[in-house]
C-alpha cells in the first residue's frame, strides 16, 4: 500500500483543479454527492461540510440545513464565494480557509459533518475523523462518500497500479474501508451505522458513523 497523500501534494493539485473542477469532477462525483447530502439533510440543522471546494454541492441543500463549508484550498473557496454572492444559497453561512486536521470549531458544534471525496485525499485521515468526531455533537452523524480500496482481484490490482501514476494529481484510489472501520473500533464514541454502494454502478461508497453518548460512570 503507497503512503499517504501530504498536505503540499494536494493543495498544488487543487490549485490546478480549481478552473476546471465543477466541469470535470461534477458529472463524474454527482450520483455520490447527492446521496452523501440526501443523508445529510435527513439530519438537518447545522452541517460542516469538509472539502466544501468550489461550492459543487451548495445545490443539493435546502433551507433546513445550515451550511459551513471548509477548505484548504484559497482558489477553490474563491469559486464557492462567487457561488454564495448570486444569492441564490441563503443557507451557506459561511466557508472559510481551514486545514481539516486541526479545526478551530469548539466540540459537538454541528449536527453533521459530510466529507464528499475527501478522506482518501488528507494527510492523515484518522486525524481528520477524530476531528469530525469531536466538532459533531452526541447523535450526531459523520458522512463519508468516496472510492475504496477494492482489495482483491483485478480491480485491486489496477487501483495499485493507478495509484503510482495519480499522486500529483492529488488522488489515492487504493484507500481501504478498513482504515474507517478501524478508527471507528478504535473510538469508544464512534459506530458504524451505514456503509452501501452508491447506485447506479456502485463505484462510490456511502459510509456513515454517529457519534454516540458516552456512558456515565
Amino acid at each position: 500500500m503507497n503512503k499517504d497523500l501530504d498536505k503540499s501534494t494536494v493543495q498544488t493539485a487543487y490549485a490546478r483543479w480549481a478552473p476546471i473542477y465543477d466541469a470535470v469532477c461534477g458529472p463524474v462525483m454527482v450520483k455520490g454527492r447527492r446521496a452523501a447530502a440526501a443523508a445529510a439533510r435527513s439530519v438537518g440543522g447545522k452541517i460542516l461540510e469538509v472539502g466544501v471546494g468550489t461550492g459543487l454541492s451548495f445545490d443539493d441543500y435546502d433551507a433546513t440545513t445550515e451550511i459551513t463549508g471548509i477548505d484548504m484550498s484559497a482558489p477553490m473557496l474563491e469559486k464557492a464565494r462567487t457561488k454564495m454572492a448570486s444569492g441564490r444559497y441563503p443557507f451557506v453561512k459561511d466557508v472559510v480557509q481551514m486545514d481539516a486536521h486541526n479545526m478551530t470549531f469548539a466540540d459537538a458544534t454541528f449536527d453533521c459533518v459530510v466529507a464528499q471525496f475527501v478522506i482518501t485525499l488528507v494527510e492523515n485521515p484518522e486525524r481528520v475523523l477524530s476531528e469530525c468526531h469531536r466538532v459533531v455533537k452526541p447523535g450526531g452523524r459523520i458522512i463519508l462518500v468516496n472510492h475504496l480500496y477494492s482489495e482483491v482481484g483485478l480491480a485491486a490490482a489496477v487501483e495499485r497500479w493507478a495509484a503510482k501514476k495519480t499522486r500529483s494529481l492529488g488522488l489515492r484510489p487504493e484507500f481501504p474501508f478498513a482504515r474507517l472501520e478501524a478508527w471507528a473500533q478504535s473510538n469508544d464514541n464512534a459506530t458504524l451505522v451505514e456503509r452501501r454502494k452508491v447506485a447506479p454502478f456502485g463505484i462510490y461508497t456511502l459510509v456513515c458513523f454517529e457519534r454516540t453518548s458516552a456512558i456515565a460512570a
